[in-house]
């Protein structure tokens, strides 16, 4: 039994959220606020529901807190049949399915219907508003206001006679402040099991059974068992803390409920046992005179007042106090805890925790886990340095595989086991490159600001493989573990072809927030969480990913523009193939060249339709070249698009082919200066460069080598970079991406 997908309304960042569980782990990637933690919470709230884990006004959506303002001031009221038409309050929905053969003894009650086939049940939580409740809300909160507007009547006619800089004013209370106040009065709780539609595959809302009278609410807790690990762990390594020897006590606790341990127990307890009787001679002589000044008080009857001091050693209490964990470095030293690193202590501290928490799954000897049991595991990553997350999502698998061990035979190999489902959440790239389970990807996208969907990396392989493109889904899996897993947690993402780019791209960033002042709705480029990538002309295959997650994204690419001219044999003849046409080669050219007639960037082709001409991509004016999918997945040119494709434009009456050649162009006396060195130009084509100015033969035939030149560039350049320019299509691209 397992749950297959979680339904959230109204709760905190979750408008209207759905998200789909794996049979086992199921890693939840998001940004700083983007509904990880409400996911948490709202689970934890609704599951474990108690007088100290309250849904409170801070709770509901922003968004849907004033749709509940305009419900309760509407003039007119609304019938009973249509306030009924919604459910108005926060919403939780479980879609649990079960196999054929798994005992159905605790859900039997939610079951809708009794057909074979079908093999789910819905178990819906509520925090709602009745019809009674929101007549009485109108009336209230109506009679608040009136109450308000009389308290601004009074202060005015109070503070008339005084001159009005020194009259004070009420600032009437507002329907925020009487919601907060009241939300527990008209809000109530509700459980309820729900019909699932099966030939529309959708929660049939209007057919439920309320739980509330039901003997199957206070059993729930048996249908689904709910823990977490919070990112708000107290964990230190403080000489006065004792995390993890605190948590033996909890181990032990829990051990004890169980039979797993009994011989090693009951050794331990004949242990303590003997120890008592040792101790109680010991205090009867160290406590011998304050036991015989008690009993000169005497009292009613003789011998009223005569005590004894005797060992009664507590088991827990007795590891609680005096259990140390202790770290071996080398072979003879041994130190506390607190002396290794917080991040050793965070990373042993969640494995102890961990233990505790399964331990509570399986619950006590005679009793029988929960048919459900999930464990979220918040943001591991807290005070942990990038090896400990490598170390912790590499081996959590492991450490979780067996599930609930039930029983074991004499040799200790497990025979029953009973598997669990747990959510990692995460903005760590270390622990997503490194995550086994690649496809387990859940990413919390924020489409407006109170408004988060969940999006599955299995329905983006899908996208690939529909496509046909299931090689560029594996390298784009393969690129991203390995090279640039923070892209899931970026703002915006920057794509370039090369070395060059890649090393220079941060000075022209710094370059242009000192240069350019900001606008409105702008922060300096260098203050924004933005990902550099590296593709190559390859930027299309990253094109299904970039839509996936939505991020504002400026691809930088070369024009790599050529033209055709006929291949001839010695006499001067033009070669031509079988079938008659003329065999020709192509001639790399600056854009700007007479004869240039095409491009070969595999990039702007695939964007712009397959579009080869040079001249379409020299006419393409700004705003068409933001680009955006439609409905059917085909990208057109579209100013509301997320992405900005820029090339070389013409600058100074001429138009480059590359970076290099554009940059040559535009920087002829810096890179000329004699003060300057570029070991990395050759010295026939810099020769030719000071002479004749022409970029393009310097950028194809001199330069050794990009990474080196990019390096040299940056070696001569003084501290803002104002001793050369950058080239306008750069320029105008950072600009774009610079804005919010």
């Amino acid at each position: 039994m397992k749950i297959e997908s979680i339904y959230i309304n109204n709760f905190r960042l979750l408008k209207d959220f759905k998200i789909d569980l794996e049979e086992s782990l199921s890693l939840v990637l998001g940004k700083n606020n983007s509904g990880k933690t409400s996911l948490l919470t709202c689970l934890d709230k609704f599951i474990n529901n108690s007088d100290k884990k309250k849904i409170v006004s801070e709770d509901f959506n922003l968004d849907y807190k004033k749709e509940i303002e305009e419900l309760i001031i509407e003039d007119s009221e609304l019938s009973e049949d249509d306030f009924n038409q919604a459910i108005h309050g926060i919403k939780l929905r479980l879609v649990i399915c079960y196999e054929e053969g798994e005992s159905t003894c605790n859900i039997s009650d939610l079951m809708m219907d009794l057909d074979p086939d079908h093999n789910k049940i819905i178990l819906g939580y509520e925090y709602y508003l009745s019809y009674d409740q929101y007549k009485e809300f109108r009336k209230e909160y109506k009679s608040f206001v009136l109450a308000e507007s009389k308290k601004v009547k009074e202060c005015e006619e109070k503070e008339k006679h005084k001159p009005e800089e020194e009259r004070k004013k009420y600032l009437p209370k507002n329907f925020d402040y009487f919601f907060k106040l009241n939300v527990e009065k008209f809000f109530k709780y509700r459980w309820k099991s729900i019909n699932y539609d099966y030939e529309h595959a959708v929660i049939d809302e209007s057919n439920f059974n309320d739980l509330e009278q039901s003997k199957t609410k206070s059993n729930l807790s048996d249908i689904i068992n709910f823990k977490y690990i919070s990112a708000k762990r107290s964990v230190t390594n403080k000489e006065n803390e004792k995390t993890l020897s605190t948590q033996t006590s909890e181990i032990y606790e829990r051990s004890e409920k169980n039979d797993d341990d009994e011989k090693k127990i009951g050794e331990f307890k004949s242990v303590i046992e003997d120890t008592d009787e040792i101790l109680g001679n010991v205090y009867e002589a160290l406590f011998s005179d304050i036991t015989e000044k008690v009993s000169l008080f005497g009292g009613v009857r003789k011998d009223e007042s005569i005590i004894k001091v005797i060992s009664t050693l507590q088991r827990k209490e007795l590891l609680k106090g005096n259990t140390t964990v202790i770290y071996k470095h080398g072979n003879d030293s041994e130190f506390p805890e607190h002396y290794n690193g917080l991040g050793y202590m965070n990373l042993i501290s969640m494995i102890f925790e961990i233990e505790i928490l399964v331990s509570e799954f399986k619950r006590g000897k005679d009793e029988t886990p929960a048919d459900i049991n999930l464990l979220f595991i918040e943001e591991p990553e807290a005070h942990t340095h990038p090896q400990m997350q490598y170390v912790f999502i590499k081996n959590i698998t492991e450490l979780l595989k067996n599930g609930i061990v039930l029983e074991k035979d004499a040799s200790g190999k497990i025979i029953k086991s009973q598997l669990f489902q747990y959510i990692i959440s995460t903005h760590s790239s270390h622990i997503v490159a490194n995550c086994q389970e690649f496809n387990s990807i859940k990413y919390l996208k924020k489409e407006s600001i109170n408004d988060i969907k969940a999006k599955n990396i299995k329905d983006l392989e899908k996208e690939y493989t529909d496509a046909g493109e299931e090689k560029n889904y594996r390298f784009l899996k393969q690129y991203l573990t390995i090279n640039r897993a923070e892209l899931f947690f970026a703002d915006k993402a920057i794509f370039i072809e090369g070395d060059t780019e890649r090393i220079l791209l941060p000075a022209m960033m710094k370059k242009l927030d000192l240069e350019v002042n900001l606008e409105d709705n702008e922060l300096y480029l260098l203050s924004q969480n933005i990902s550099i990538i590296e593709v190559g002309a390859h930027s299309h295959i990253f094109e299904r990913f970039i839509d996936f997650i939505g991020i504002k994204s400026l691809i930088l690419t070369d024009l790599d523009c050529y033209y055709t001219e006929p291949v001839l044999n010695d006499e001067g003849v033009p070669q031509m193939y079988k079938n008659g046409k003329p065999i020709v080669k192509e001639i790399k050219c600056p854009a700007s060249h007479d004869n240039v007639q095409f491009i070969k960037n595999w990039a702007l082709i695939f964007f712009h339709k397959e579009e080869k001409e040079i001249t379409y991509f020299k006419e393409l004016e700004f705003d068409w070249k933001i680009i955006r999918r439609n409905r059917k997945g085909q990208w057109n040119s579209n100013r509301k698009g997320k992405i900005l494709l820029m090339f070389q434009i013409e600058e100074n009456g001429y138009h480059a082919r590359s970076f290099e050649d554009g940059f040559f162009h535009i920087n002829y006396d810096f890179i000329c200066d004699e003060k300057n060195s570029f070991q990395s130009l050759t010295d026939k084509w810099i020769e030719d460069f000071k002479t004749n100015k022409n970029a393009f033969n310097l950028s194809e035939n001199g330069v050794e080598s990009k990474s080196s030149l990019a390096i040299e560039i940056l070696l001569n350049s003084d501290e803002t970079y104002s001793n050369w320019q950058i080239p306008v299509y750069i320029k105008e691209g950072l600009l774009w991406l610079r804005k919010d």
